[in-house]
């Protein structure tokens, strides 16, 4: 059976987001190896090995070697791991997923029948980010059988790069983020009033990691606009300093919390917030947040963030400053009955076009067209036949019109099927999964 070997720089029990849902999904048809950033520890290598869920197996490296990531100081250590692990297992057919270029140099000793780039983020952009990256990057593109691209910015940045790019926008699952869904599940509903229960309304939350793409001060501001308001931040902080958090009264940092938690401390949430900053780590971001917003119905208040305003600005609300940010945030917790359900319609249509199964549908028939062209190894002689030709590949996928969700598009998806923007069948369907 054909594996699906990952290397990842994010650790798979951090925040779920897009690798986690694809992969899980991907799961069901090849079994998953994911490879995580080794840790330090004293004594000989190790693999240390977790299954999270039925079909991905986690593999975390600890080594001696006192080097962050997959540094090339790892390499000699990291080479032998991987071969023995699948040697022992038996392992000949499989393909390679690259969430980092820092790991290409462990593709030199794997025979993989294709390999796929998932660029989720400019990575080069990041705080403290590898000297090396940028560099790495062109190579694994001249490596690559098929790139991928978490969203519209994203796409027009790579699509040049290399001749099969496909534009991905992260998806949603619908059901688990659903309002009324969420508050019928009575122990998450408890645990979330444990954390949260306490904290008087109107509620304004957001939920994701804590870094150097959040505006700080924007937080802080938001809070001293209206004491009233409570600002609930849910997530991990890295990469900054939590003393440089704003502490006020009415923020209120919950940390880290379960994905199978959100919905119900979403549910209890009046406006939902993305205050991003605006810099080089948050010019290509796609927030897979913004759907899972809407699946729960809430009110979205934005910054500028590139994608958000060309895929979602008839949606979100989009501030340019402070100023727009506090009150786009008042706006919406005054909103009138019949404005909502408007909103309410429009965002369950872009929840319905954006679903992690068609998402995955079509990443596998890409992934497939690109293993047929390469037969698995054969039982006789363990030889590969490589039938490729980088000179033939599939032309680069344009983002479908599909993918625009503006209001008019919208609008006219509901006169046509006279409800909350059912689409034609299929061909929608599977354009807005970027096939």
């Amino acid at each position: 059976m054909t594996h699906l070997i990952v290397f990842s720089h994010l650790r798979w029990n951090f925040v779920f987001q897009r690798p986690q849902h694809l992969l899980s999904r991907l799961a069901r048809h090849y079994p998953v190896i994911f490879i995580e950033e080794p840790l330090r520890a004293e004594g000989p290598p190790t693999l240390e090995c977790t299954t999270p869920l039925a079909g991905v197996e986690v593999l975390r490296p600890h080594t001696p070697i006192d080097a962050d990531g997959f540094h090339d100081d790892q390499l000699p250590v990291l080479k032998p791991l991987l071969a023995d692990y699948l040697a022992a297992r038996g392992i000949d057919d499989y393909f390679v997923w690259f969430y980092t270029p820092m790991a290409l140099p462990l593709l030199t000793d794997l025979e993989p029948r294709a390999v796929v780039y998932d660029c989720m983020d400019e990575l080069s952009a990041f705080k403290n980010a590898p000297r090396q990256m940028r560099q790495r990057e062109t190579a694994l593109l001249k490596s690559a059988d098929l790139v991928l691209t978490g969203g519209p910015s994203l796409y027009e940045s790579k699509r040049l790069l290399h001749p099969n790019v496909m534009c991905l926008p992260s998806a949603v699952d619908g059901d688990h983020y659903a309002n009324a869904v969420a508050v019928t599940r009575v122990e998450p509903m408890r645990r979330a009033a444990a954390l949260q229960g306490a904290i008087a309304g109107p509620r304004l939350g957001f939920f994701g990691v804590i870094d150097e793409r959040i505006d700080i001060g924007l937080i802080a501001e938001l809070a001293d606009a209206d004491p009233s308001w409570q600002i609930v931040m849910v997530g991990p902080v890295v990469k900054i300093d939590p003393a440089g958090l704003p502490q006020r009264a009415n923020i209120h940092w919950l940390g880290q919390q379960p994905y199978e938690l959100l919905p119900q401390l979403v549910a209890g949430w009046d406006v939902c917030l993305m205050p991003f900053a605006l810099n080089e780590a948050t010019r290509f971001i796609s927030p897979t947040k913004t759907l899972e917003y809407m699946a729960a119905g809430k009110p979205i208040v934005s910054t500028g963030i590139t994608d958000v305003k060309s895929m979602f600005s008839d949606v979100v609300r989009i501030a340019d400053d402070a100023a727009g940010f506090i009150e786009g945030c008042r706006a919406a917790l005054h909103e009138k009955s019949h404005a909502r359900n408007d909103r309410l319609a429009d965002m369950q249509a872009c929840v319905w076009r954006y679903s992690w199964g068609e998402t995955v549908l079509a990443v596998r028939r890409a992934i497939e067209a690109l293993l047929a062209q390469r037969v698995a190894p054969t039982a006789a002689s363990g030889a590969v036949v490589d039938t490729r030709s980088h000179a033939v590949r599939p032309p680069t996928r344009l983002l479908p019109s599909a993918l625009a969700s503006t209001g008019s598009a919208r609008a006219s998806m509901r006169t046509a099927t006279g409800s909350i923007g059912l689409p034609p069948e299929d061909d929608l369907k599977v354009a807005s999964a970027g096939g």
